[in-house]
């Protein structure tokens, strides 16, 4: 590990700027969506399946970054998605000279190259692991939650203001997009410090292994994590690519009364409607996480039916309310669609962008706790297949819209909260019930998959003497 004189501030700072932008090129496209939809002549289906394909890699990807940023330390697993994702921003963004080259139609090799950017989104788990590996139990939730939702806020930024700045080019905006993300990686190469220190460090890499990690996926716990997240921002992914092109068609006529008539002005109206969920999910995951240790240090343990003697008890009990705001937010957001009210649409998505940020918040103020040993590891799983949702969300928004008319576009929302949410909160309820080692409940025993290897805990390691 380099040898640099940092601060555990500055290396937060560090993974949340990264983090934004990556978030930012992952998004882009969603900004964009009223201009490649009439551009390439895309219907619902199109516009569904453009939506979730922003996805398409984190399931598989993130826990691979996971277990790459425990392998070789977070700052080199950063670089690695900057320059990869940065460069094929650029290239999509020259689509039209390059596409012809490679024998391709231009829309094909506008939405491949931007598949590929979207894999920026693996950058979460990585700084999740560089978060977990510089501050204490203590001050676990608000450090995730500061880092996640000044990250998380990358999305609304795009919805709002790249069709502001660039107007339909979106071209150029992603050029630029990944230019930026080139700069960003040479400063983590020049700041970057895997951990506080070399000892957890080195605690990291060991637990890095195939055993290590089917171990973690085979947790009843986290697997609830999981479902809890895709549940928060599984959802808010789904939603980030879905509700440019909804409120587009859902809206369409109450949009243009609002006196936004050309395409490029139905853009911004869209985007901006779309950045108020991303925008509350963001910044108020933060607060999340600070709630999250403020139930913890008052020993909060409302419901009856959960762990209670856990160390980190409040911070499940904490999560199992978000999960049940989501579900009536979702619920919600239905009957506002389909009374026709985009104003009552747009106050219940400022609600639902709280609730998901209380989720996605709620969630990450325990990994790191529950999995200390092998935090990238964890954090790539649970933040990794989570993601599944916000693939099968817009395609069931978009499949409802198909089967029963453009009319029936609102529906999708309370179809996904009453068939798999409340199941999914069931499972959580089912899972967390253990009063010792949650963690360790699963398909095999901790002795079956790590043998005599059991990783000691790393709570007790002492900061080296360095300046801070």
């Amino acid at each position: 590990m380099k040898v640099i004189k940092t601060h555990k501030v500055e290396q937060l700072v560090m993974a949340a700027v990264a983090f934004f932008w990556c978030f930012l090129m992952w998004f882009a496209s969603a900004a964009f969506v009223p201009t490649i939809a009439s551009q390439f002549h895309l219907g619902i289906k199109g516009v569904a399946l453009l939506a979730s394909s922003a996805i398409w890699t984190a399931p598989l990807a993130r826990p691979v970054a996971g277990w790459l940023a425990d392998k070789i330390g977070a700052p080199k697993a950063f670089v690695m998605i900057l320059v990869v994702c940065g460069s094929f921003s650029i290239l999509s963004g020259m689509a039209k000279t390059l596409a012809p080259m490679v024998g391709m139609s231009q829309y094909h090799f506008l939405f491949w190259t931007r598949v590929i950017v979207a894999t920026a989104g693996v950058s979460f788990v990585i700084g999740v692991q560089h978060v977990a590996q510089w501050f204490e139990p203590a001050e676990m939730g608000t450090a995730e939650g500061l880092y996640a939702g000044t990250g998380n806020v990358g999305a609304g930024a795009g919805a709002l203001l790249l069709p502001r700045l660039y107007g339909l080019d979106y071209n150029t905006a992603f050029i630029h997009l990944g230019i930026v993300a080139l700069i960003i990686a040479g400063w983590v190469v020049w700041r970057g410090v895997p951990a506080k220190s070399a000892e957890q460090s080195r605690m990291a890499k060991k637990s890095a292994t195939l055993r290590d990690g089917v171990f973690v996926w085979t947790r009843y716990a986290a697997l609830a994590l999981m479902l809890a997240y895709a549940m928060s921002f599984g959802l808010e992914i789904g939603m980030d690519a879905w509700l440019p092109g909804y409120y587009k068609i859902g809206f369409g006529g109450a949009i243009k009364a609002l006196g936004f008539h050309s395409l490029q002005d139905v853009q911004i109206a869209a985007g901006s409607f779309a950045a108020v969920l991303s925008f509350n999910a963001s910044l108020f995951r933060p607060l999340s996480g600070w709630i999250s240790d403020i139930w913890q240090r008052n020993r909060w343990t409302p419901f009856p039916f959960l762990s209670k003697k856990l160390e980190y008890s409040p911070r499940i009990h904490w999560l199992m309310l978000s999960l049940l705001c989501i579900t009536v937010m979702m619920v919600m957001l239905t009957i506002a669609g389909m009374s026709g009210h985009i104003v009552a649409s747009v106050i219940i998505l400022a609600f639902f962008g709280v609730a998901l940020a209380f989720g996605t918040g709620g969630t990450f103020a325990i990994v790191p706790l529950m999995f200390r040993e092998r935090p990238g590891v964890a954090a790539g799983f649970i933040g990794g297949v989570s993601c599944i949702g916000g693939i099968v969300y817009p395609l069931i928004y978009g499949k409802v819209a198909t089967v029963f008319g453009p009319g029936a576009i609102h529906l999708g929302y309370a179809i996904v909260a009453l068939s798999l949410f409340i199941p999914f909160i069931l499972y959580f309820v089912w899972a967390m019930r253990w009063d010792v080692h949650p963690e360790e409940h699963g398909v095999g025993s901790k002795e079956r998959w790590l043998g005599a290897r059991l990783s000691p805990a790393i709570d007790g390691i002492a900061e080296p003497a360095r300046s801070e």
